[in-house]
């Protein structure tokens, strides 16, 4: 007995020296779970984890303690909640709160989350933050300063940019935690003290102890696999058809569930997981990754890559179904799947009347036999959308409701349903209406009376009342952003304040003994561009961003503006008492094209616009209810507007954007006029003018003679020049030799304008002549020229009846855009032909319109270059061969004459093309769609008042 116990307490030695040295951790690892280990290693073992747990304890009460401090602080400037005179905080991360909201809504900016705010604001990256440095909320003070900046007040005012916090993590001398203890009592810091003693004693037994905690993460997966719970819907790695390795297995398997990716989605630290499995866990356990730990919210995640999720929906799997061994890609798996519950859907929905009363309608049921009878069928919406949404059975159930609606064609209670579902609601935004109201020139009794009628036809409030416009056009209308000229323009006011301004003010009630009996309202030019170009704020910025520009650069920007202007006939109201008017209108009107920067010797184009004929992008400057062939009253409301534009020309803006003083500098183009404006405020004749181009000297007979060859003489310059010879006659000449110097100029020219084509009304204009020729093929004409004008209407109503019945064409008084689309078609000349008997015209007929047809893309579209380069290249062969037939087959028509759009079609197309790029991208579509809402509106409104508020 007593050499046992030598022998022993000689082991028991050893032991407590193994222990000195370190190496308990390889003897502790070394033991089986199910060995009993002997007395003296139980009490080195118990020793160990006692250690171990006081020292984790510490740790944790400590780090604990670090994290309440640190909610306690503002996550921007460092400032303390208790000492905030706010006393009010809010979250870093997440969607921003309901007024921060409505004040991005209204201007009209993109960023919906306060991550996104706070790193355009302060440029402080907030998606990386982890909640053991970072705090999680910030104060009300730098909640203010974030509305400022989108208030367009200047974000170093109120706070400056080298005063952000820099957060580090926890440590002995903790900044955080010692600003925390200056105000605790001796006695709490002596306890402190003490327990700091403690925790390094037990930090350093606890140091020759390096157990493994392997259970804890074991038992952490286990947990969110029970909250993902898919096994029934998710693909186990088991069912790969081919033997993959465990690396490549395990980099398409979701990191929740263990099973092949579903639905896959991408966090912020490049982890992978099932679109569900990760919103259950995010939802159950916190903002963070399952994996790392890393600061995670379901905003952050996105799909992978492309090349990824093809590799993914190529893996072949087994098809779990009993009874079915086939191989499917995964991609194709879900459409295999639903082959075998074909049989299983006809089962469920079979309905089988076991007698008794008879079965009753759906809606006409209770709530809780609706629930009954629809059990099945939501169990199955809901493992749709936990296996395809997300759990989002209320998107699923709303989406199917849609798709029933859209089925009945009730498309109206679809759109309502639709808007719903957007969060638009079923009424307009009042930035809409706003629009409706200044676009259409309607007063606020005017809209006011549309609003009440609309509202009692429809039950519903389509329309907002006019308080709510009123608050919208304070930041929507020019006059909201300030601005500066430099020079300051030359007798313009430089208050910036300016909205809706009376295009009669400082008018005389009469000029030149002529009576302005008109409305004319407008803005002031350099207001209404500050705000078209405030509205492309972040257009610009992206654009200097995605050219690699410092966002700093103050320019000169260069803003290339489009302008258009077009009167509009019929406005007239059927009912009212309200100041005589004209029953026409005119609006002037501009577009911003596209802006460029000058960076070294080279101009980097930042902003295109890509639909440059939409009346989105069109924006209104003056509306007059007068004629525009009444050249006094168009002079005098349009003067004071252009004499705006020609000293802007020489002056340079100042403006503020993203914080930035900038310059920009303008080029005016005025190119959306037809040909009757253009001659109007050219000071050139009419359109039956013996000179009949607005772009070069010909005459009628020189263009029918020569129809290609000419080239583009005129200019606004120019036709002063030539006004001014006019006027005074220097060389006293006759009238008809006078006429021939000047080529047709007979008053002041007023308006510049850049000589180009109008696309849209070329494209009226020949149309109207192809519907003429159409007319003269039936009659024969080319045979017999000698024609009555009874002959002619006998025709034209023979061709309108033919149309309308091949082609659905009905006839119109005068020919507009739509039926000009649908004449020039080649079904359009085959019905034609129809009615002509003579196969040599048909032919003919046929090869015109093929050619125009061919030709009529390069001036059409917005960029020929790029969108039609073969035609473009045969355009000059093209308008050769035109003119051939024009002068030969139908030269019945067009010896010695032809219309003024196929003079210039046939002649200048390729040289405007040339020098600008395009015509089509600066025709007055854009102008013409505003006039079309302008008359919708205006037809529902009996006036009222007599004067427009």
């Amino acid at each position: 007995p007593s050499g046992d116990n030598q022998v022993e307490n000689k082991e028991k030695a050893e032991k407590e020296a193994s222990l000195d040295n370190g190496t308990l951790v390889q003897m502790d690892v070394a033991v089986p779970v199910a060995e009993k280990p002997l007395l003296a290693d139980t009490d080195l073992y118990h020793n160990k984890q006692a250690l171990e747990k006081d020292a984790d304890n510490l740790k944790i009460q400590e780090n604990a303690a670090h994290q309440a401090n640190l909610q306690q602080l503002c996550r921007i400037c460092g400032v303390s909640f208790k000492t905030d005179r706010y006393k009010r905080s809010h979250p870093v991360h997440g969607p921003v709160d309901c007024e921060t909201q409505g004040l991005l809504r209204k201007k009209e900016k993109r960023a919906t989350s306060w991550p996104d705010l706070i790193a355009k604001v302060f440029k402080i990256d907030v998606r990386g933050d982890i909640d053991t440095i970072h705090p999680t909320r910030f104060c009300h003070n730098c909640w203010s300063i974030i509305h400022r900046k989108f208030s367009n007040a200047p974000c170093e005012v109120y706070f400056p940019r080298n005063s952000t916090m820099e957060w580090k993590s926890h440590s002995p001398n903790c900044t955080v935690c010692c600003t925390a203890r200056c105000g605790v009592k001796r006695k709490n810091q002596s306890s402190n003290l003490q327990l700091g003693k403690r925790l390094k004693i037990v930090a350093e037994r606890a140091r020759k102890t390096k157990g493994v905690k392997k259970q804890v993460q074991v038992n952490n997966k286990n947990l969110m696999k029970k909250i993902a719970n898919c096994k029934k819907i998710h693909l186990s790695t088991k069912l790969l058809a081919v033997d993959y390795p465990a690396d490549f297995v395990k980099s398409i398997s979701c990191q929740v569930c263990d099973h092949i990716l579903a639905d896959p989605v991408e966090t912020t630290c490049s982890h992978l997981f099932c679109r569900t499995c990760i919103l259950k866990c995010l939802k159950v356990m916190g903002s963070y990754c399952p994996t790392c730990r890393y600061p995670c919210f379901p905003t952050d995640l996105v799909s992978p890559v492309k090349s990824f999720l093809n590799i993914l929906n190529s893996l072949a799997v087994r098809c779990p179904v009993k009874e079915c061994d086939e191989e499917v890609l995964l991609g194709k798996y879900c459409h295999h799947l639903s082959s075998h519950k074909e049989v299983k859907r006809k089962e469920i929905y079979t309905h089988v009347n076991k007698g008794g009363r008879p079965r009753q309608h759906l809606l006409s049921l209770t709530r809780r036999a609706q629930k009954h009878r629809l059990r099945e069928l939501k169990l199955q919406v809901k493992a749709f959308a936990e296996k395809e949404e997300g759990g989002d059975i209320k998107a699923v159930c709303l989406t199917l409701f849609l798709l029933a609606l859209r089925a009945r064609n009730e498309h109206r209670q679809a759109d309502e349903l639709e808007a719903i579902m957007q969060g638009k609601g079923s009424g307009l935004h009042p930035a809409v209406c706003l629009a409706i109201r200044v676009n259409t020139f309607l007063s606020c009794s005017q809209y006011h009376k549309m609003y009440r009628t609309v509202k009692a036809i429809t039950g519903r409030q389509i329309f907002q009342p006019l308080h709510a416009l009123r608050t919208a056009e304070k930041a929507l209308l020019p006059g909201y952003h300030p601005f500066e000229w430099k020079p300051p323009l030359k007798n313009v006011s430089t208050n910036t304040e300016v909205g809706i301004i009376d295009g009669l003010s400082g008018l005389p009630h009469s000029v030149d003994d002529y009576p302005v009996d008109t409305i004319a309202k407008r803005f002031r030019y350099d207001a209404a561009l500050v705000s078209a170009l405030m509205d492309l704020e972040e257009d610009i910025l992206e654009g200097m961003k995605a050219q690699d520009l410092d966002d700093y650069l103050n320019g000169p920007f260069t803003v290339v503006v489009k302008e258009s202007c077009d009167g509009m006939g019929d406005v007239s109201e059927k009912h009212g008492s309200g100041p005589a008017v004209p029953e026409k209108a005119v609006r002037f009107s501009f577009t911003l094209m596209n802006i460029t920067i000058a960076h070294g010797k080279e101009n980097i184009r930042l902003f295109e616009e890509v639909k440059p004929n939409s009346e989105l992008c069109c924006k209104p400057l003056c509306l007059m209810l007068a004629d525009e062939s009444d050249h006094e009253t168009l002079t005098a409301i349009l003067s004071p507007l252009i004499a705006e534009r020609e000293t802007m020309k020489s002056s340079v803006l100042l403006l503020e954007m993203g914080g930035i003083l900038r310059t920009f500098k303008f080029i005016f183009r005025g190119t959306g006029y037809d040909e009757k404006l253009v001659r109007e405020v050219e000071g050139l004749e009419a359109s039956g003018s013996t000179y009949i181009c607005t772009l070069c000297d010909a005459t009628r007979l020189e263009a029918s003679q020569n129809l290609v060859l000419h080239s583009i003489t005129r200019s606004h310059a120019e036709n002063l020049e030539r006004y001014e010879v006019w006027r005074s006659n220097p060389y006293n000449e006759s009238v008809d030799e006078l006429r021939d110097r000047v080529k047709g100029v007979s008053a002041k020219p007023f308006i510049e304008t850049v000589p180009s084509i109008d696309a849209l009304h070329c494209d009226i204009g020949n149309a109207a002549e192809f519907y003429k020729i159409f007319q003269f093929e039936i009659g024969e004409v080319y045979k017999n020229p000698d024609i009555s004008k009874e002959e002619r209407k006998r025709w034209q109503s023979t061709l309108d009846k033919h149309l309308r019945k091949k082609m659905n064409l009905k006839p119109i008084m005068r020919m507009n855009g739509n039926f000009a689309r649908k004449l020039m078609t080649k079904e359009t000349v085959e019905a034609v032909c129809e009615l002509i008997k003579c196969e040599e015209r048909h032919d003919a007929l046929r090869e015109l319109m093929d050619l125009y047809l061919k030709m009529k893309p390069v001036w059409r579209s917005s960029c020929p270059a790029k969108e039609c380069p073969e035609l473009l290249c045969q355009y000059s062969f093209n308008s050769q061969r035109f003119a051939e037939l024009l002068s030969t087959k139908f030269k019945y028509r067009y010896e010695g004459k032809i219309t003024n759009y196929f003079h210039k079609t046939l002649a200048h197309v390729p040289e405007i093309i040339e020098r600008d790029g395009s015509i089509g991208a600066w025709a007055s579509e854009g102008n013409e769609s505003g006039n079309k809402l302008f008359r919708r509106f205006r037809k529902m409104n009996a006036r009222q008042s007599k004067c427009y508020e």
